[in-house]
């Protein structure tokens, strides 16, 4: 028994850490000295809509008018920093009131982001002729990039 009481505490008293420091001097660093480098500072960059669409179109299948939205959308820092992208719809006839905002989804491509409503499940009319839709992306930081498309209708 008092092997192991002994045992244990060699093992406790043996581990231990090193502390490395870093002291500030003029004299020049030795191969053996350890040199801290303050790493860099992360970057954020704003995501970049490049190209969107917004359109809707008659689907005999389910015999409703489809709204779709699309954006592609890239970002300096890599594309999967992209996390959330909306189309947020306008009628510029009434002064620019925000009349709906649909989320769009990622797609296989990782810069084109996708959605699809049928038009009963929304307050868009498909032969009004006054919307314009913001694309909006978001990165991992919520900065953001938009475009400004105009909905393509049936009054067109």
């Amino acid at each position: 028994m008092t092997r192991l009481i002994a045992l244990t505490a060699l093992i406790a008293a043996s581990t231990g850490c090193v502390v490395y420091t870093h002291d500030r001097n003029d004299a020049p660093a030795h191969d053996d000295e350890i040199i801290y480098v303050e790493p860099a500072p992360e970057i954020n960059y704003t995501p970049i809509v490049l190209n969107g669409d917004a359109s809707v179109y008659w689907d005999g299948y389910y015999g409703d008018d489809v709204w779709y939205f699309e954006a592609v959308v890239d970002d300096p820092n890599g594309v999967y920093d992209v996390v959330d992208v909306w189309a947020d719809v306008y009628d510029e006839w009434r002064g620019g009131v925000c009349v709906e905002s649909f989320q769009l989804f990622p797609t296989e491509d990782p810069y084109l982001w996708y959605s699809d409503w049928l038009g009963s499940t929304t307050y868009l009319d498909p032969f009004y002729g006054g919307y314009t839709v913001d694309l909006v992306a978001y990165d991992v930081y919520d900065d953001y990039d938009w475009m400004t498309v105009t909905a393509y209708t049936y009054a067109f």
